[in-house]
């Protein structure tokens, strides 16, 4: 009898668990979508724009050379005019220091005291330099302190430097589109509620480049490329001309079975795991980039699969530029 107790708790617990979570993401979802369909977005008046500009990954799981190292986590550095634009601050998975991300701007000459802003996409770890930066709103750099100048930080929600860089403290939360330095702007949070990860407040860069349109640099697309071209085109009367960065396709594939991308492919959308994301997902969206004629696109390794970075490259063919920590991507 005991026994028999003991294993219908077993199969209970797991069951309510999933029962539970699968009605709060649709909740969630529901939301999250009178949310998005609801925000009162006003036009950027006469957004300016910019004549020079490149993307150099900084980190990101796959790289150009042995020397620099690679993790599922993304920081890039963004050169826009004569400004530098520091999107995300990676992982660091294994606590160290230095950070990947120290290790590769040292390989790649690059330095803090350049850097005139800090933009986070999104509050996840791989984002914000840690698990630990993740449950505590904060952010890291690595894990011993790390002296830089003050640097203007934008969030999209209320995040505070961890210990470690305590000296970052000129904190700008950007929940409505914001300019961040001419030419470059914000898109304003776009909220989605993912199943296990919960309420997930995300937004994307947008730079105006002179001649060509508007260049998006995401950080894992979690709000669907579908809805941040959808908020850009509120925002500015240029096409799109350029797409970047985490669209999250980790598609359960022969290539891509770990337990990262399982967990990835869990935790990626506002679907239970049995409905979750599935091949019509991507090429849903690679139609759509097509229909609103985007000119160049590439997709992080970060979050997607190696059969979704395929079936982008051969859906795009020249105009897909693969993402690689040390590989700069001049527009």
């Amino acid at each position: 009898m005991t026994a028999l107790i003991i294993i219908i708790v077993l199969v209970a617990f797991p069951v309510s668990f999933l029962v539970a979570k699968t009605f709060e993401v649709k909740k969630g979802r529901s939301i999250a979508n009178r949310e998005f369909i609801n925000a009162k977005i006003d036009k950027f008046s006469e957004p300016e724009s910019v004549k020079t500009l490149s993307i150099l990954p900084l980190v990101d799981s796959e790289s150009i050379s042995n020397n620099l190292q690679t993790e599922n986590g993304v920081s890039y550095l963004i050169s826009a005019n004569d400004k530098q634009i520091l999107l995300d601050l990676g992982f660091n998975r294994t606590k160290k220091h230095p950070s990947p991300l120290l290790h590769n701007m040292k390989v790649l000459n690059k330095s803090f005291n350049n850097i005139d802003y800090i933009v986070f996409s999104h509050a996840h770890l791989d984002h914000l330099g840690g698990m630990k930066e993740q449950k505590t709103k904060t952010f890291s750099i690595s894990k011993s302190k790390v002296k830089t100048p003050k640097i203007p930080v934008f969030a999209p929600v209320e995040l505070h430097p961890s210990e470690l860089n305590s000296q970052l403290d000129e904190i700008t939360v950007t929940e409505k589109p914001v300019k961040i330095t001419p030419g470059v702007y914000t898109t304003g949070v776009i909220p989605r509620h993912l199943f296990l990860m919960g309420r997930t407040q995300e937004q994307a860069l947008a730079i105006k480049l002179e001649g060509k349109g508007i260049v998006l640099i995401l950080g894992c697309g979690h709000q669907t490329i579908q809805r941040v071209i959808e908020r850009t085109k509120k925002l500015f009367n240029d096409r799109i001309y350029a797409v970047f960065g985490g669209l999250h396709f980790p598609l359960l594939k022969r290539d891509n079975i770990s337990l990262l991308s399982v967990i990835q492919y869990i935790v990626g959308s506002d679907r239970p795991p049995w409905n979750g994301l599935n091949e019509k997902d991507v090429f849903d969206a690679i139609e759509f980039l097509k229909a609103e004629n985007v000119q160049l696109t590439g997709l992080s390794p970060h979050d997607s699969s190696k059969w979704s970075i395929n079936e982008f490259r051969k859906a795009f063919g020249e105009k897909y530029v693969d993402i690689k920590v040390g590989k700069e991507i001049v527009l």
